[in-house]
Formats: C-alpha cells, structure tokens, sequence
C-alpha cells in the first residue's frame, strides 16, 4: 500500500506501507493490502504503520480524513508529527502544543486590542455630535 499523509502547507509523508492502524470516534481500526476500500473521519490520536523492513512509525494527528482506495491509503489532517517511537512523538507534541498555545495568546491579545480601540472610537463619535 502507499501511504500519503497531507498536511494544509506539505506532504508529510509519501511511502509505502504494509499495514496502518488510525483511530475513528467509534474505535482504532486496521488496514492491510487487500483491505475493502474504506473511508474514515479520524479523531486526534496515534496513527502507526508499518514498513516493508517491519519498522513500525508512529504519527500523532489531529482531526482528519483517512481515505483507502486500492493500493492507496490517504490522510489528510490539519496537524501531524511524526516519529520512530512514542516517545519522540509525544515530546514533539507537547512543544507543538506549546508554541500553539503560544501563537494563540498572542492572536487573542491583538484582537482584545483592536476590540477596546473599536469602542473607544465608538464612543467618541457619539460625543462628538450634540443631541
């Protein structure tokens, strides 16, 4: 099987497998070659696969989509890390997290900003005309 895993900005990852294992809201399920195609809305979770070598590779998504048709199973999600064992991806995640929740403090301040100078100049325009 080929694996894709699409990301909004790259192609994370672009090789061949021989079995994935992703997790859905109703449970973790298997897909190996000769699977049934298969669609699947994938909930934040450990997907791994397995290489022809038999190594087995670890992959923290966010919400997502799994599509499996023929040979190729794709997954697009808005985030994803990758690594050789859980331990690696969970560090990872937890700095991505990080520097996420940073990003969002910032944006939530700059928009608390922009909304206090919106109603000030809201309110003097309203003192500025005589009743």
């Amino acid at each position: 099987m080929r694996l894709k895993v699409l990301l909004p900005t790259q192609q994370l990852i672009n090789e061949e497998v021989t079995k994935v294992v992703a997790r859905a809201e109703n449970g973790s399920f298997g897909l190996l070659p000769r699977h049934i195609d298969f669609v699947a809305a994938l909930a934040p979770g450990l997907l791994y696969f397995e290489t022809p070598s038999g190594a087995e590779q670890f992959l923290a998504v966010d919400r997502g989509i799994l599509v499996k048709q023929g040979p190729d199973v794709q997954v697009s999600t808005r985030n994803a890390v990758r690594g050789p064992d859980l331990g690696l991806v969970k560090q990872a995640v937890v700095e991505q997290f990080q520097k996420l929740d940073t990003q969002e403090k910032f944006a939530r301040s700059a928009l608390a900003k922009l909304e206090a100078d919106f109603v000030r100049r809201f309110i003097s325009m309203g003192s500025d005309h005589p009743d």
